[in-house]
């Protein structure tokens, strides 16, 4: 082979290889990924990542349109539970699923329109657009509720991230956008985990992220001050 060719030949290799030994997706990759549409990274108070427009004011909103929160499991989630004997349907993941998002929509919808924000269906000049969606949901032990199933005992339930957006509801302009991974209290100890439990887990997490929004909110509006 001509020596300009083994040269190129070399070279392309040596390409390939280097690309073959990328790194995977890192958080910072996601966190430049994210700002890619104009929005300024910014801190608040616990809340792993939030990007905001640029010289934004929330004060204008008075009233809120909270989206159907959507919801998909992380991707190494098992259906099929070591130990438990049971094997989780079709049916059943997409009731985990509904009774997730069902959850975390009732536990916004209750803590902003207790912060006084009118809850609405209808787009408007003072309306923000709220979209929560829960990815990476992984329940540590999903009940199924079936007569003649084994008990399960872990230390925690399970963990999810949020990926909340705040858009003007006439222009769809995305105003905020926040990410945010948490775990499931873990108890010290190991405990029964069943349905029950499972749903008081989300309540809380979901809970903990509406009270940070509506404080911000809040905050923007000068309201408590």
């Amino acid at each position: 082979m001509h020596p300009v060719r083994i040269a190129q030949t070399l070279l392309l290799l040596a390409t390939l290889g280097a690309v073959s030994m990328a790194p995977a997706a890192t958080r910072q990759d996601f966190e430049e990924a994210t700002s890619a549409d104009g929005l300024e990274k910014i801190k608040v108070r616990n809340v792993d990542v939030v990007y905001a427009r640029p010289g934004l004011t929330l004060a204008p909103y008075a009233k809120l349109r909270i989206e159907p929160v959507q919801v998909t499991f992380r991707k190494d989630f098992s259906p099929e539970r070591t130990g438990s004997h049971f094997k989780l349907t079709t049916c059943e993941l997409e009731r985990i699923r509904s009774e997730v998002g069902a959850v975390v929509q009732d536990e916004f919808t209750k803590e902003l329109a207790r912060g006084s924000y009118a809850i609405t269906d209808a787009a408007g000049p003072d309306v923000l657009q709220v979209r929560a969606e829960i990815v990476d949901l992984y329940v540590n032990a999903p009940d199924t509720m079936e007569p003649g199933r084994n008990n399960t005992f872990t230390m925690f339930a399970g963990e999810m991230t949020l990926v909340l957006t705040l858009a003007d509801s006439e222009t769809g302009a995305v105003l905020v956008r926040a990410y945010d991974r948490r775990e499931a209290r873990e108890t010290g100890w190991i405990t029964w985990t069943t349905g029950v439990s499972n749903r008081v887990e989300t309540q809380h997490l979901a809970h903990s992220w509406a009270n940070i929004l509506r404080a911000r909110l809040d905050a923007a509006r000068g309201i408590g001050k």
